[in-house]
């Protein structure tokens, strides 16, 4: 009798893991440690097959083929699909967002949107939803303590968590915890390690499922 894989659910498109390389235990062929595989998707009838083939022995050359269950496919997929955070931006200074938006980015955990005109930024927090927001103080017309209020008292968008960046307090300052109208703040020029340590904290105190 023929071996039948494990017919699985994909809690996302097909396209999102298939080809993905994968760190996995084959518990089933009796090996609790880490091996590695390229994941190869295959459509079924009634749903998909998922395997990876690893590496078994080096003398001679040898590979295992491993069939992945449901609730091995559905941690996998949560591992390679990881949701990223959306952050706005908000600045007078294109340059400033533009450099910002490509270190946060390049980490591969975010989405950032600029917004150089503070006359729109609480508009466009309202259409993007952002996981957190970076506001300058200092920009001409509406000031970032301006949007920030905006933001404050917004039902929709009140929880969301503001870090003001500004030249305005130094980074002794920051270090020490400064909040500026109740918000984290950060002194320019911006340490691209701490900000991102800031953001993190900042979306951990919102809780989980957030």
């Amino acid at each position: 009798m023929s071996y039948k894989p494990p017919t699985v659910k994909l809690p996302v498109p097909f396209e999102k893991i298939d080809g993905q390389t994968v760190t996995f235990r084959p518990m089933r062929d009796g090996i609790n440690s880490e091996v590695s595989g390229v994941i190869q998707v295959i459509k079924e009838a009634d749903g998909f097959s998922v395997n990876a083939s690893y590496i078994v022995g080096q003398d001679p050359p040898s590979s295992h083929v491993y069939w992945f269950d449901q609730s091995e496919i559905d941690a996998i997929t949560r591992s390679l699909v990881k949701e990223k955070r959306r952050i706005l931006v908000v600045d007078d200074d294109p340059d400033s967002t533009h450099l910002l938006k490509i270190l946060l980015e390049k980490t591969g955990n975010y989405v950032v949107l600029e917004e150089n005109d503070p006359d729109e930024a609480h508009q466009s927090a309202r259409n993007f939803r952002p996981d957190a927001i970076l506001l300058d103080i200092m920009m001409p017309k509406t000031d970032g303590g301006e949007v920030a209020a905006q933001i404050d008292t917004d039902p929709e968008l009140r929880s969301t968590p503001i870090i003001f960046l500004t030249a305005l307090i130094t980074e002794p300052e920051t270090k020490a915890g400064l909040r500026i109208e109740g918000h984290r703040s950060l002194a320019k020029p911006i340490n691209i390690p701490e900000l991102i340590d800031q953001i993190e904290e900042s979306l951990r105190a919102l809780g989980p499922g957030t």
